[in-house]
């Protein structure tokens, strides 16, 4: 299915960027904020500033899926309110929604891997799918939220392995369990957009990020997290499919253009719409590349070895075309590949040395967002 484009197409970036931590707090201070997923990688991050920016935010996750988790490892429960709920229990999500009352809505709840998806499909599609629909139905009965974005991924796509990046008024048709439930939950929140909240009330938008790196991530068949775990035990890096060719970010990258849209449509609804997040053409690198600049990073003499196991099937060539979400809001990514990895082999260190780190994710979420405000300042 082909996506429509919204008006602020034709808007082009009048007076938008991603937005200074300082001008998010502006927006964020006190509002009600609701972040399923929020015991998660991204979910952590995206919760923590959140609270710098002073908002009033409430978590809604199973447990932490790793441990360790980023989650347990700054603290963040004491940081916040945090529920501990199954996004596919309605009752309990509901209950929530009911006591809090909020404003705005991010929903990151997922199970995001793509082998697991094939290991147990009927919960990926439940979690996935269901999860959105029992989002949006608490959304639909809770006038207090007047902006919702829906995380979802690249791999919405029908992909075709060709050269140029997807739009997002491209097909959507994931190929795998986890890529195909996530172009459901876009489906499920278009048909939800149209059918119940043409009235305006709230502003929804869905947004497809590229692959995330940064500190913290400690997922089971993802690349860095394996490298750091290699790194870490003194032993060589298996990489499993160097040649796959994928569009790398930090994971501050998307976080802070997801507050942005958040905040861009609760004012005015013309905002709202379908983004793709992703780096530019120079950071799509290869899985052996990017583990190149992992070992670079790391140093000690750091390697790793091509250990092809067949697998599952993954797309070998994934990229996105980034234009409308730079035309609307001005955003240019603040990373290149080669920093994101520095950044992430940072935080690794830190942590691994015992360092306070909910500290070290405070500095690095300061630390990108003056690069954010100096861009800015550029312009």
């Amino acid at each position: 299915m082909a996506v429509r484009e919204s008006p602020v197409e034709n808007m082009a970036g009048i007076g938008e960027r991603i937005m200074t931590l300082e001008e998010l707090t502006g927006f964020y201070k006190d509002k009600r904020v609701l972040v399923t997923g929020h015991t998660g990688f991204k979910g952590t991050w995206l919760c923590r500033i959140l609270s710098l920016c002073g908002a009033k935010v409430t978590g809604y996750a199973l447990n932490p899926p790793t441990d360790p988790s980023i989650y347990q490892v700054i603290g963040l429960e004491d940081t916040m309110d945090s529920r501990i709920g199954d996004i596919r229990d309605l009752p309990s999500l509901k209950k929530v929604f009911d006591e809090v009352l909020p404003e705005v809505v991010f929903h990151l709840a997922a199970q995001p891997i793509v082998r697991d998806s094939y290991k147990d499909p009927v919960y990926t599609y439940e979690t996935n799918v269901m999860g959105t629909v029992n989002i949006l139905e608490c959304i639909r009965a809770t006038e207090s939220v007047k902006s919702f974005l829906n995380i979802t991924t690249d791999k919405v796509y029908e992909n075709r392995e060709w050269e140029y990046g997807y739009r997002e008024c491209d097909p959507l048709d994931g190929y795998d369990p986890y890529s195909n439930s996530k172009s459901c939950s876009e489906l499920v929140t278009h048909s939800y957009e149209k059918s119940f909240f043409g009235d305006g009330r709230c502003a929804i938008s869905t947004s497809r990020a590229g692959n995330v790196i940064g500190g913290g991530d400690f997922a089971n068949d993802r690349i860095i997290p394996d490298c750091i775990r290699a790194a870490a035990a003194g032993k060589e890096i298996i990489v499993r499919n160097p040649h796959s060719i994928r569009p790398y970010q930090h994971v501050l990258e998307p976080l802070a253009v997801y507050l942005t849209i958040a905040m861009r449509q609760y004012g005015d609804r013309k905002m709202a719409g379908y983004y793709n997040v992703g780096p530019d053409d120079g950071d799509c690198v290869t899985t052996g590349q990017l583990t190149d600049l992992f070992c670079q990073a790391w140093g000690q003499g750091q390697t790793w070895v091509n250990r092809y196991d067949g697998g599952p099937h993954e797309a070998s060539f994934l990229k996105l075309d980034c234009s409308r979400i730079k035309r609307v809001f001005g955003w240019t990514p603040r990373y290149h590949v080669k920093e994101a990895v520095e950044k992430t082999v940072e935080w690794s260190r830190q942590y691994l040395d015992g360092q306070d780190m909910l500290e070290a994710t405070d500095r690095q979420i300061k630390e990108f967002f003056v690069t954010v405000q100096t861009a800015g300042n550029m312009r």
